[in-house]
């Protein structure tokens, strides 16, 4: 095992702890780039979703409410196409 292959487990490992150390560098790179937050919020967000399991760091997305209709019902079917002749 090659010492980047030891690198990348240990980084899928402690996913959670990459992700708080991102989050402190962005901080310190805002204060010393001002005006560049959107760039440094970007550059950590891709950061944190190509590390682990992704972003650890953010709240999950809300689940559905109950009897709310599925994904896939959500959206409009497409109209029927015209008959063939």
């Amino acid at each position: 095992m090659s010492f980047l292959d030891k690198a990348k487990d240990l980084l899928n490992q402690h996913d959670d702890k990459v992700d708080q150390g991102l989050d402190k560098v962005g901080e310190a790179a805002k204060g010393r780039f001002a005006g560049h937050e959107g760039h440094i919020d970007n550059i950590v967000d891709q950061a944190q979703q190509r590390t682990g399991a992704g972003d650890t760091t953010q709240a999950p997305p809300p689940a559905p409410a109950e009897g709310a209709p599925a994904d896939e019902q959500q959206h409009e079917t497409p109209p029927p196409a015209p008959p063939q002749q």
